[in-house]
C-alpha cells in the first residue's frame, strides 16, 4: 500500500519556480520619487508583473476545543530546537502578479503555500498544540491540533513612494490539519481534515538585488470553528485554529529591463547571492524472492514504489575580505522505498532515514566560511551553490564553522557524489564505510579546517554526533543532535592533486573517529537470549538483538579509513574508484551498516554524440559486514538501514549471509541548460547482506531543476 503523496506532479513546478528562479538577468532603473502623480510608470518598474518567491517565518496562536463534556485551549507556538529542527517555523512559497497605477498606487494578487517543520518530535507538534482534560464519558487524555499545510489567495494594495513598497493583504485562506486525541485508557486517533478560514496582514517589501526584492510580512489567519469525528470515541469534537505569522522572504521579479543598470537601492550585486534547486525522484521495485518473512527493517518482498521532492534555496552574503555565509532553508517530502530500509547501499540518496507525506520545512545549512590566502598561483572560482565567484591562491587556508554536511567537504568526488545529478545511490555518494556525523537528513554541527598548499590538501574538522546511534533500540533512528556536544567525531583527509593522460585526477585518504556511548555487536549476539531483553522487546516492538545492544552502550571509539580516486581519461570520460573499511564490531552510529567496500565507476558526458550536457554512468559496490556484524544480525539485531529481524525472537535461518552487492546505471537527459531528465537502473544482489533475500531490480526517474 503507498503512502499518500502529495500531488507530486503539480508540485514539483509550483515549488520549484517559487524558490528562487534565479536567472541570470538586471534590472531597470527605479522610479524616482519625483514623478509626476500622473506620469505613465515606466515599462521597466520593478513592481508591475509577476513574481515568485520564498519566505522563512514564525507562527503563534490559540486553539479551542470542546467535546465529550470537556474543553480547553492551546497555544500553538513552540520553541525552536535547533539541535532537532524542531519547533514552529515555517517556510512558505509565494507568487503572484503586480500592477502600478500612475499615482504610485499598486494592486496585485497572489497565492502561497506553507508548511510546518517536520512535526513528528519530540512530541508530535511543531505548529500546534495539545490540552489535558478529564471526560466523564472517555475518562482522562489529551486533545489537541497541529497544522500540516496551509494557503492563501490574497489581494494586494499598496502605495511604492520610491525604492520601498508598503501594502495591505487580505483574501482566502484554507489549511489541512490533524486533530490528535489520546487516551490514558490506550485509544490514540489522528483524524486529518481541511479547514477554510480568511487571512489578513501587512508588510513592507524593498529591493535587494537586480530583479529581486525582500519583504517582511504579518499575516493573520482565522479558520473558525469545526466539527471533528474522532474515530473510536464515538464523539465528535468542536474546535477553531487562529494563526498568526511573521515571515521575511525574497520575491523574483520578471519585469524589468534587462539593459538598464540597477543597483537596486544601493545593495551591491557582488556581496549577494540566491540560488536554488528543485528535484523530484520516483523509484520503484517489484516483488523479490524471499525464503523468510519480512523483519522490522527490511526490504518489504511485496516490492513498491515512492517519490519524494525536494527544493533548496541557497542565500549567500559576503560579511568581510574572504568571508561568506550561507544559509540553505529548504521544503522536503515523500520516502524512500521500504522506508528507507533494507538496503545498506540504499538505492536512493534522495530520501532520509525518516519520511513524510506532506512537505515540511527545514533549514539545512547555516555556516560562515573564511578563506585567507598564503600567496601563490592566482586561481578562478567560479560561483555555485554556496560558493561565490572568486579569485584565491593555490596556497590558502578556509575555515567553515556552523552547520553544514561533513560530506561537503570531506571524501567528495567529481564523478559520484551527488544524488540529485549522477548516481543515486545512498553508497555512492560518498564511501559506503564512511559512518560521518548528522542527523537523520545528514546535517550536523561542526568546524572544519583546510590548507591548500601547491597540488596538496589537509583537511580536519570535529563534529556533533547525534543524540543516540541510529542502530536499533530504543529510538530505531537517529534524529537530532548530542545538545551537550559530550559525542562527537573527528574527521580528517589528505588529498592529492595530479594530472594523468593530460587530464586531471585526485586521490584522497579519509579518515574518521566517533567518540560515543556504543554497544558491541558480538556481546549483543551473545545474550540476546536474557528474558529481560526479551520482555523489553516485546513491550517496545522491537527485537530483543537490538535490546542487548543499547543494555551494553557505553563510551568506545569507532575508527574507518577509506581511499577515494578520480581520474579523468579523456575530455568526456573519467573513472572512480573509492575503498573503506571500518571497525565492525562496534555500533555504528549515524550513516552506514557496511563495515568493507569497494566501489568502482565510470562516467561518461555526451560531447561524442552531439550532447555535451548529458551523463551516463556506470557503477558496482560490493559491501561486506565484520563476522561480529553479521552474527548480530543472525540474532536478530536492527541497524541503520538493515535488519530482517523479528520481533522480539529471529525466525532460526532469518540471516544467511553474504556480501551486497550493487550495479547501477543511469543516463541524464539535458531537457534545457538547467534542467535534467534522468533515467536510474540499480540491481540489488543479497539486499541487507541476506542471501535469503533478492535481488531486487529497482528503476527510477529524477528531474532536475537547478537555477
Amino acid at each position: 500500500m503507498r503512502f499518500y503523496k502529495f500531488g507530486a506532479g503539480a508540485l514539483i513546478s509550483t515549488l520549484a519556480l517559487a524558490v528562487g528562479a534565479g536567472l541570470p538577468a538586471r534590472a531597470a532603473d527605479l522610479p524616482s520619487t519625483k514623478a509626476a502623480p500622473e506620469a505613465p510608470v515606466a515599462a521597466g518598474d520593478p513592481w508591475s508583473g509577476f513574481y515568485v518567491g520564498g519566505s522563512l517565518g514564525y507562527g503563534w496562536g490559540v486553539g479551542q476545543w470542546s467535546g465529550a463534556g470537556a474543553g480547553g485551549s492551546y497555544g500553538l507556538a513552540n520553541h525552536v530546537d535547533t539541535f532537532n529542527e524542531s519547533g514552529s517555523f515555517l517556510a512558505s512559497l509565494q507568487g503572484g502578479y503586480n500592477y502600478l497605477l500612475p499615482q504610485r498606487v499598486l494592486l496585485g494578487v497572489e497565492a502561497d503555500l506553507t508548511f510546518p517543520a517536520y512535526p513528528q518530535f519530540p512530541d508530535g507538534y511543531s505548529t500546534g498544540g495539545v490540552s489535558g482534560f478529564a471526560s466523564p464519558t472517555l475518562g482522562t487524555g489529551s486533545y489537541g491540533e497541529t497544522l500540516q499545510s496551509m494557503g492563501t489567495l490574497r489581494g494586494r494594495i499598496g502605495y511604492a513612494p520610491g525604492n520601498w513598497l508598503i501594502y495591505a493583504t487580505g483574501g482566502l485562506a484554507w489549511a489541512r490539519n490533524t486533530a490528535n486525541l489520546s487516551l490514558d485508557s490506550g485509544l490514540t486517533t489522528a483524524p486529518a481534515f481541511w479547514r477554510l478560514g480568511w487571512a489578513a496582514g501587512a508588510g513592507v517589501e524593498f529591493p535587494i538585488l537586480p530583479h529581486w526584492t525582500a519583504n517582511l510580512e504579518y499575516l493573520y489567519t482565522g479558520f473558525g470553528a469545526k466539527s471533528v469525528y474522532a474515530a473510536g470515541s464515538g464523539e465528535s469534537f468542536n474546535q477553531d485554529f487562529n494563526l498568526q505569522s511573521l515571515r521575511f522572504g525574497v520575491n523574483y521579479h520578471f519585469g524589468g529591463d534587462d539593459t538598464a543598470d540597477d543597483k537596486a537601492g544601493g545593495l551591491d550585486p557582488d556581496r549577494f547571492a540566491f540560488r536554488g534547486q528543485a528535484t523530484f525522484t520516483e523509484q520503484i521495485y517489484g516483488p523479490i524472492h524471499s525464503t523468510v518473512p519480512d523483519g522490522v527493517n527490511s526490504l518489504p518482498a511485496s516490492g513498491m514504489g515512492r517519490e519524494t521532492f525536494d527544493t533548496t534555496l541557497y542565500a549567500g552574503v559576503r560579511l568581510w575580505q574572504g568571508a561568506e555565509f550561507w544559509a540553505n532553508p529548504e521544503i522536503d517530502q515523500g520516502f524512500g522505498v521500504g522506508n528507507t530500509h533494507g538496503v545498506s547501499a540504499f538505492p536512493s540518496g534522495e530520501s532520509y532515514k525518516l519520511g513524510y507525506p506532506f512537505p515540511y520545512a527545514r533549514v539545512q545549512r547555516y555556516f560562515v566560511r573564511q578563506e585567507i590566502d598564503l600567496g601563490g598561483e592566482k586561481q578562478k572560482i567560479e560561483a555555485d551553490q554556496n560558493i561565490f565567484a572568486n579569485e584565491v591562491t593555490s596556497d590558502r587556508l578556509v575555515f567553515t564553522v556552523g552547520k553544514f554536511a561533513i560530506v561537503d567537504l570531506f571524501d567528495t568526488n567529481k564523478y559520484a557524489n551527488n544524488p540529485k545529478g549522477d548516481f543515486l545511490n545512498w553508497a555512492s555518494i560518498n564511501t559506503g564505510t564512511f559512518d560521518y556525523a548528522g542527523d537523520a537528513w545528514g546535517y550536523t554541527y561542526g568546524a572544519a579546517a583546510e590548507w591548500y598548499k601547491d597540488r596538496f590538501t589537509v583537511r580536519g574538522g570535529l563534529f556533533d554526533l547525534s543524540a543516540q546511534p541510529a542502530e536499533g533500540y530504543p529510538n530505531g533512528y537517529a534524529y537530532g543532535l548530542d545538545q551537550n556536544f559530550s559525542q562527537f567525531e573527528m574527521v580528517g583527509e589528505l588529498e592529492e592533486r595530479h594530472e594523468l593522460w593530460g587530464q586531471a585526477g585526485k586521490v584522497k585518504v579519509t579518515g574518521f573517529l566517533s567518540r560515543g556511548r556504543m554497544g558491541e555487536f558480538q556481546w549483543a549476539a551473545d545474550n540476546w537470549n536474557n528474558a529481560n531483553f526479551i520482555n523489553t522487546a516485546i513491550a517496545n516492538n522491537t527485537t530483543a538483538a537490538a535490546v542487548a545492544l543499547g543494555a551494553d552502550r557505553q563510551f568506545r571509539s569507532k575508527p574507518g579509513v577509506s581511499l577515494n580516486i578520480e581520474q579523468g581519461v579523456t575530455e568526456s570520460v573519467g573513472v572512480f574508484l573509492r575503498a573503506g573499511l571500518s571497525d565492525g564490531k562496534v555500533e555504528a552510529w549515524d550513516f552506514t551498516d557496511t563495515d568493507r567496500v569497494l566501489q568502482v565507476g565510470v562516467s561518461v558526458t555526451g560531447k561524442d554524440w552531439g550532447r555535451p550536457d548529458d551523463t551516463w554512468g556506470l557503477l558496482g559496490i560490493l559491501g561486506g559486514l565484520d563476522p561480529s556484524h553479521a552474527a548480530y544480525f543472525n540474532a536478530g539485531g536492527l541497524g541503520i538501514l538493515v535488519g530482517d529481524g523479528q520481533s522480539p525472537v529471529p525466525t532460526p535461518g532469518l540471516l544467511r549471509y553474504s556480501p551486497e552487492k550493487v550495479l547501477e546505471t543511469y543516463y541524464s537527459y539535458a531537457l534545457t541548460s538547467s534542467v535534467k531528465l534522468a533515467a536510474d537502473y540499480q540491481f540489488v544482489a543479497d539486499p541487507g547482506f541476506n542471501a535469503n533475500r533478492g535481488p531486487a531490480n529497482l528503476f527510477a526517474v529524477r528531474v532536475h531543476w537547478q537555477f
